[in-house]
C-alpha cells in the first residue's frame, strides 16, 4: 500500500509538471510569444564618465494581434527608457531606447523591465558597457 501511495504521488507530480509546460512554460514565455527582440542585451561599448549613452532594443510583433507596451521601467534612476507607445501591429517593429547617464566609472549592467498589456510578468532587457574617466 505504501508503494502504491508513493507511486501515485510521483505520477501526480510528473503529470502536473508536464501540464504546466504544455500551458506555455510560465509567464516568462508569454512576452516571448508576442515579441521577438533582436538582442536582449545591448553593449554600448566605451563612454566617458558623465557622458550619457543611449542603446536601442529593436523588436518585432510575432503574434497575430496588436501588442501594446504599457511601460518600461529602469532598475535605477541613472537610466531613462522611452518606447513605442502606439500598438504594434502583427509583423511590425518597435523600439525601446534606454539612456544611461554614465555617472559611475566601471562596467555597469542596467536593467529595463518591460510590461506588455495582458501579460503579468515583465520582460527584462539589459544594457552594459564600460565607463572610463
Amino acid at each position: 500500500m505504501k508503494k502504491f501511495i508513493v507511486s501515485l504521488f510521483a505520477t501526480l507530480l510528473v503529470t502536473t509538471a508536464v501540464w504546466a509546460q504544455a500551458q506555455g512554460g510560465g509567464a516568462a514565455n508569454a512576452v516571448d510569444a508576442k515579441l521577438k527582440f533582436k538582442k536582449e542585451t545591448v553593449d554600448f561599448g566605451k563612454t566617458k564618465y558623465n557622458k550619457p549613452v543611449t542603446v536601442v532594443f529593436e523588436f518585432t510583433n510575432i503574434s497575430k494581434e496588436p501588442v501594446l507596451i504599457e511601460s518600461a521601467k529602469p532598475s535605477c534612476g541613472c537610466t531613462v527608457p522611452k518606447w513605442t507607445v502606439e500598438p504594434i501591429l502583427p509583423g511590425k517593429t518597435g523600439t525601446i531606447s534606454a539612456t544611461y547617464s554614465a555617472n559611475q566609472v566601471g562596467k555597469p549592467m542596467k536593467t529595463v523591465y518591460v510590461k506588455v498589456k495582458g501579460v503579468d510578468q515583465e520582460k527584462e532587457l539589459f544594457l552594459t558597457g564600460t565607463v572610463e574617466n
